[in-house]
């Protein structure tokens, strides 16, 4: 078992929210219902049974993984690979739905997004229980949030329950009533943000979608279509409930393999990686090169270049870029006050080489000018594989 895969902020966080939530429900549940009745019993059972199953689920989503696209993969058959792309990081080809995450670093099954929480991706083996963490945490947090509430009204009000109730009075002290409130902020926040993490994904799943095929499709209805290509046709939507029996299985293990996917009729495997590959080409015509005329150190609040490159910061967790005078990036992504591109690589380019390595934002006040001569400028669609995986 990878456990140092939990030592990270991520991992540290989510699971410390948790032991802080259960900790200072438990001692409050047992100050309102003393382990003498049975309603403790009974509350303390389901209390700890949300527990059981936060946790069980969520270290299934963080162990089992969303598997990963083997290195230097390629289909049985080769005529098969001029429909899929090819991962330079990896050595291979992507199968289909998969994509190349940058902080896991390998090519992920179905990958969903990368969850800092986790500290993995939400894929293909563990989208399942990754979703059951999303539904049980907030009906566990329901739970201690009314004990916590309950509890703390009862500590504000115990002379009335000492003199004029049988029963058990509340008491809390400054450090507990301090804690009580945390725990009770910690755990309305935790409704609230991890219910609405799962109302997404839920949508997703009835629709046997991930986030960043939600990007794909949305562009493939967008751009213009030549008439012989026809109308474009999700191939992975079966349905609701066939759609959501893809994800949710007794076994525990989601229906394909990875690979090979169920697909609706007049699509076949590679209509989705087809799609992709065309939009990948129609990036590379609108790709612009640009030469730095200004150093950027790559912060993420460069305050020297102005409070509104600062205040117009990409909503992204993607990387930003250190660029210095005489740079050359080639730019793909244009937003108000920032560019996204990837830095060009003259040695490399003069020795033949292709692949190039830093990528992400930078402002866009260091660009000296525009070299390009295919290129556009303007303001374009946010390229998915950026935007969740490379």
């Amino acid at each position: 078992m990878p456990c140092s895969q939990l030592f990270h902020w991520g991992p540290i966080l989510a699971l410390s929210v948790i032991f802080i939530i259960t900790v200072v429900g438990f001692k409050c549940s047992l100050m309102w219902w003393p382990v003498y009745t049975k309603g403790s019993w009974i509350n303390l059972t389901i209390y700890f049974t949300w527990l059981f199953l936060i946790l069980y689920n969520y270290f299934l989503a963080a162990f089992k993984g969303p598997g990963f696209v083997p290195l230097g993969w390629e289909p049985k058959n080769k005529e098969n690979r001029q429909y899929l792309q090819y991962c330079e990081f990896c050595k291979g080809y992507k199968s289909p739905r998969a994509h190349h995450c940058r902080k896991c670093n390998r090519c992920v099954i179905k990958m969903d997004h990368h969850c800092p929480w986790i500290n993995t991706c939400c894929g293909h083996f563990n989208h399942a229980n990754f979703t059951y963490f999303l539904f049980f945490a907030p009906l566990g947090c329901i739970h201690a949030a009314i004990i916590l509430i309950c509890s703390v009204y009862r500590a504000l009000n115990w002379q009335y329950y000492y003199y004029y109730t049988n029963e058990p009075v509340v008491h809390l002290d400054f450090v507990g009533f301090i804690c009580s409130m945390f725990a009770i902020g910690l755990a309305i926040g935790v409704t609230i943000a991890v219910g609405m993490l799962f109302f997404i994904q839920m949508k997703c799943i009835i629709k046997n979608e991930t986030g960043i095929e939600q990007w794909i499709i949305e562009k493939a209805k967008d751009r213009e279509r030549e008439e012989e290509e026809g109308e474009f046709i999700y191939p992975y939507d079966l349905g609701c409930w066939k759609n959501m029996g893809e994800v949710f299985t007794l076994n525990g293990k989601p229906k394909s393999d990875g690979f090979i996917w169920n697909i609706v009729p007049d699509c076949n495997q590679y209509t989705l990686t087809i799609e992709q590959i065309y939009q990948k080409a129609l990036k590379r015509e609108r790709t612009v090169e640009y030469i730095i005329g200004k150093d950027y150190n790559g912060s993420w609040v460069p305050i020297r270049m102005g409070w509104r490159v600062c205040v117009n910061f990409p909503c992204t967790d993607e990387p930003r870029i250190k660029v210095k005078v005489g740079d050359r990036v080639k730019v793909t992504r244009w937003k108000k006050h920032w560019l996204y591109g990837t830095k060009v690589n003259l040695e490399g380019r003069a020795k033949g080489e292709t692949k190039d390595r830093q990528r992400g934002w930078f402002p866009r006040i260091c660009a000296k000018q525009d070299i390009s001569l295919n290129g556009h400028f303007g303001d374009c669609d946010m390229d998915t594989d950026h935007v969740k995986a490379e």
